[in-house]
């Protein structure tokens, strides 16, 4: 027997293709001829949290990769296929690392609870908060540290991304590529703009920059 809800988002669907077709007939027949969207969203898996919605784009403007606490993970094949994709096939201009306040991974991360598999995934989040414990030790309150890591996990994936073979070789190549980070309040709908934006090799530490010739 279907549930409810399942026969809801069904009928959602042919409400939204209907009021999509009411605007312009030809709404999906454009889309169904390619995308060209100038920015790729890394964000959090988070259901309160869509990418499309939050700065008003439409079908076909963002291409979108999503997991736990926005991670920028450099074996992660899933989010490189993605960003090789999105860099070198779309030639998107900007990227952006959005991060969540009350992100609850970030929250996991803070503590010593086992949840299971995530627990390995979660340890990146860990590393970022043992770079940075002096201040965040500093902040009594719970909510408040969290964030803040919320936010310094959010520029170290900014500087994750830079790090990559396929932005450092889309920046040797003279691509106009910027990487951007986010946060997204919840409770307010407005993104706070961190002020961590790369868009060259050089503004990589020497250590991480690759020796790319074209």
């Amino acid at each position: 027997m279907t549930n409810e809800y399942y026969k809801q988002i069904l009928d959602n669907n042919k409400a939204w293709v209907e009021s999509k077709l009411n605007l312009d007939p030809d709404f999906f027949t454009k889309l169904a001829q390619g995308q060209q969207p100038p920015l790729l969203w890394i964000g959090c898996a988070d259901s309160r949290v869509p990418a499309n919605e939050i700065i008003g784009a439409q079908p076909g403007e963002v291409f979108v990769h999503r997991n736990i606490a926005n991670m920028v993970v450099h074996t992660d094949m899933n989010m490189l296929s993605v960003l090789d994709y999105a860099v070198n096939v779309l030639k998107i201009k900007d990227i952006i690392v959005c991060g969540h306040y009350g992100c609850g991974g970030v929250k996991t991360a803070m503590g010593n609870a086992s949840v299971g598999l995530i627990d390995n995934w979660l340890r990146h989040i860990k590393d970022t908060y043992r770079f940075n414990k002096a201040e965040l030790d500093a902040i009594t309150d719970e909510n408040t540290k969290c964030d803040r890591l919320v936010e310094i996990n959010a520029a170290e994936q900014v500087l994750n991304l830079a790090k990559t073979s396929i932005v450092q070789n889309a920046w040797a190549k003279g691509q106009d590529l910027h990487v951007h980070g986010w946060v997204y309040g919840v409770s307010s709908g407005l993104v706070k703009d961190l002020g961590v934006s790369l868009n060259s090799n050089d503004d990589l530490e020497a250590v991480f920059q690759l020796n790319i010739s074209h």
